[in-house]
């Protein structure tokens, strides 16, 4: 088999298996644009609507920890199979849930799917992929998650356009009813695309050799790689799973012996800090932080579809200068600006006022009634938590609550131009920063013997984090007021850039084993 064959069909497995990213992608970003809809329809709370957007990273974090096992059992073309199905059966449950209860329970569904997305995906590419291709191919399925997110809050605005297009088709299957839905429900069209997909991509040669089927391994690899260099690989597959089976069983408490510490402490933290500067608040929470600049919900909608742009173009960025500039400049820079930008926004929203005038009483829907709002008309708040405590006591706190957008956009006066711009940068700074660096460097930073168990356990405390950064959102919105929320964000980026400065090591252009014996004490192990 020619070289040129080889590659084309490697591009085509690693595209059709790097669509799990694009649904995990969109499936973790896609609740952003429902949350408005959702919380009016089933009377949410801060706390619920928290819940709503982080359940998915509760069950994705169990996922994660099944889906490497299971995939050693019965494979991992058989685990992205169960994946896509998982995906569609919860772009359903969630499209067609009748209560909060269910849309709760579809989306835990999807976050088993997204576990096993992101580590089974990945893994499946690199045993595939050669040694001279394997990073770009791998980065692939992460800039397909990138593209997902992107996607998500575009088709988000393209159905909220739909629905106000009033056009016969669009009533008929109720988009402008319960657009909402038709946003979850969307996922279901590639998660079904993908299992069908998947039907095409062949076993991966280390599972068929791990299970004692080396000749169908060998003619695997020979599709990927031609015949003289499959029977290269063949053999270095074959060692390495002996030496596997030779080693013995690593046990968590391996992580944590002293020699350990420097390493493990360094994991902690930066997988800690990634999520504590606010990432998730700002790419599941986009729109809502747009409504809160009194923009208006098609504009807030418009607005975050930028944020998934950015987002797509500076994590390219970061693909191409990851080992020219380094592991801890890319850090320290990214911290640096991310540090800024929440400044930005902290003084965007400080500086905001909010006057609900008589002029401003007539962009009001009628269900308001204005004359409740009589007692604070030409009052000016100085800021989100006054006014929206005085709306509560007039309105009732179910109809201020309903009725929030329409009353800020109407009341707000602040720079939404800066807001904007902190924002962009923010996604900007971290895309080429924090976010795929952090994964880099835990693939270099932990010993060979314990590098798995590591990077799981240093994982799940990322998605432990995320889980409690998504929850309490809403919460801290409507009790430390937009400010003080962005300034915690700030604060929590200086802390982390002064660890990063202090204790993370650089990992550029050394070889895991000369980063082993710099980074693990084993006198004192």
């Amino acid at each position: 088999m020619n070289d040129k064959v080889s590659k084309h069909y490697i591009i085509r497995i690693a595209a059709i298996v790097a669509l799990g990213g694009f649904i995990l992608g969109f499936d973790a970003s896609v609740i952003s644009g429902t949350l408005k809809f959702v919380g009016t329809e089933f009377n949410l709370n801060d706390i619920q609507l928290g819940w709503l957007v982080s359940s998915i990273t509760l069950t994705a974090a169990l996922g994660t920890f099944i889906a490497g096992p299971l995939s050693d059992k019965v494979g991992r073309r058989t685990v992205l199979k169960y994946a896509a199905i998982l995906f569609a059966i919860s772009a359903l449950c969630s499209a067609l849930a009748p209560t909060f209860t269910i849309l709760i329970v579809g989306r835990l569904i999807g976050g088993f799917s997204v576990g096993a997305a992101l580590i089974i995906a990945p893994m499946y590419i690199a045993e595939v992929s050669p040694a001279e291709k394997r990073g770009q191919m791998v980065s692939f399925n992460q800039l397909n998650i990138v593209i997902g997110i992107s996607a998500a809050f575009f088709t988000n605005y393209l159905i909220l356009k739909l629905g106000e297009s009033g056009l016969d088709w669009v009533s008929n299957l109720n988009i402008d009813r319960w657009n909402w839905r038709w946003m979850l429900g969307l996922e279901t069209i590639p998660a079904l695309m993908y299992y069908l997909g998947l039907f095409f991509v062949p076993q991966s040669p280390r599972w068929l050799t791990m299970h004692g089927y080396p000749e169908k391994a060998l003619s695997t690899l020979e599709k990927f790689a031609g015949v003289s260099e499959a029977g290269i690989q063949m053999r270095a597959i074959e060692k390495s799973i002996q030496q596997e089976q030779e080693k013995e069983k690593v046990h968590i408490k391996e992580i944590f012996k002293k020699n350990m510490r420097l390493v493990i402490v360094v994991g902690i933290i930066v997988a800690i800090f990634q999520q504590l500067v606010g990432i998730n608040s700002v790419m599941f929470y986009a729109p809502m932080i747009f409504e809160q600049t009194g923009i208006g919900t098609d504009a807030s909608f418009l607005q975050a579809i930028l944020v998934g742009l950015v987002n797509l173009v500076f994590t390219v960025l970061a693909m191409f200068i990851i080992d020219r500039l380094g592991r801890k400049p890319m850090l320290i820079y990214g911290m640096i600006g991310m540090g800024i930008s929440m400044l930005l926004l902290t003084y965007g929203f400080k500086t905001a006022s909010y006057t609900l005038d008589n002029k401003a009483l007539e962009q009001l829907p009628s269900a308001i009634q204005n004359t409740k709002l009589a007692p604070i008309i030409g009052q000016t708040f100085d800021n989100d938590l006054d006014f929206k405590t005085a709306l509560a006591q007039h309105l009732g706190t179910e109809t201020a609550k309903q009725y929030e957008t329409n009353l800020v956009t109407a009341a707000a006066s602040m720079n939404t131009s800066l807001i904007l711009i902190g924002i962009l940068l923010f996604v900007s700074f971290y895309a080429v920063s924090i976010g795929p660096v952090m994964w880099v460097l835990f693939s270099e930073l932990f010993p060979n013997r314990i590098r798995g168990l590591a990077i799981s356990f240093v994982g799940l405390v990322n998605l432990t984090f995320a889980f409690l950064v998504q929850l309490v959102f809403p919460w801290q919105l409507s009790n430390f007021g937009n400010a003080l929320t962005f300034l915690l964000y700030a604060i929590f980026a200086v802390i982390g850039l002064l660890f990063i400065i202090a204790k993370v090591p650089e990992t550029k252009g050394k070889s895991l084993e000369e980063l082993e014996a710099k980074l693990v004490n084993y006198t004192n192990g």
